[in-house]
């Protein structure tokens, strides 16, 4: 075992652990060391997730891995020596070479990630999925791949069940070579869900919350094993400051109650 897995092993286990818990894993998603260590201190937090289009847009790049892989994952690096809590890292589609990328991202202190299959051919998504698992393998550590099919959001002008069908069949083939959990990003409604976990597993099913989504307790008694919040924590945040911006310009103040965090 290598000094990086040797140093790594509980909090891949301990992230592993958290996955395969009874009770619901929400990760809310960071982009930088100053967001990690807010939502590290926050009670109740037990890991963290960053997003690859909130530390794209703090760089300055569109989402779609438009961001070099080195700069993704040196941003990674940086979360995960903010905080000593297990990090699961979005690494979009992998860059190219999927299961160097984690490698990579191994290296600098992840132990899990997201990987997407953008719905390339089956085959081809399944083979994305195993080279992730190859290469954690090859590192020596409990890697959690939270495999990602973008069916729904890909699938917006197909049939709602062929979709279903596809998510199914597809989070199957990814549990089948190693997989953790398969995430099904989308705008999800309870049968959906119901369905998503009949098919492919209890505990198995990541989802993301956005605006108008299940509630977490909701989601919990359905099966679901994760959820995440994508770029929409980033949204909260820029929100807030746009509005206290309006505040200021407009005469006002800064919002009573904010806290040094930084």
């Amino acid at each position: 075992m290598t000094d990086t897995a040797r140093s790594l092993a509980p909090k891949a286990a301990e992230l592993l652990r958290l996955h395969h818990a009874p009770e619901i894993l929400q990760l809310v998603n960071v982009w930088d060391a100053i967001t990690a260590k807010v939502v590290a201190g926050v009670p109740g937090t037990k890991a963290l997730a960053t997003a690859s289009h909130s530390i794209a847009a703090s760089r300055g790049y569109e989402d779609g891995e438009k961001i070099p892989v080195d700069e993704m994952i040196a941003a990674v690096g940086v979360i995960a020596a903010a905080t000593p809590l297990p990090v699961s890292a979005d690494l979009e589609a992998g860059y190219g070479n999927p299961g160097e990328t984690v490698r990579k991202a191994i290296g600098v202190g992840a132990v899990g990630a997201n990987i997407e299959d953008q719905m390339r051919p089956l085959a081809d998504a399944v083979e994305q999925m195993s080279a992730v698992i190859r290469a954690a393998e090859a590192e020596g550590i409990d890697f959690v791949l939270n495999a990602r099919t973008d069916a729904f959001l890909k699938g917006k002008d197909r049939d709602p069940s062929a979709v279903l069908a596809d998510a199914i069949e597809r989070g199957r083939a990814f549990l089948d070579v190693g997989a953790t959990t398969v995430f099904v990003p989308g705008l999800l409604d309870e049968p959906t869900v119901t369905a998503l976990v009949e098919g492919i597993g209890w505990n198995k099913v990541s989802v993301i919350n956005v605006p108008g989504s299940l509630a977490p307790a909701t989601l919990q008694e359905l099966g679901v094993a994760r959820i995440s919040y994508g770029p929409w924590t980033q949204r909260v945040a820029l929100t807030a400051l746009a509005d206290a911006t309006a505040a200021v310009l407009a005469g006002g103040a800064l919002p009573e109650g904010t806290r040094a965090l930084n």
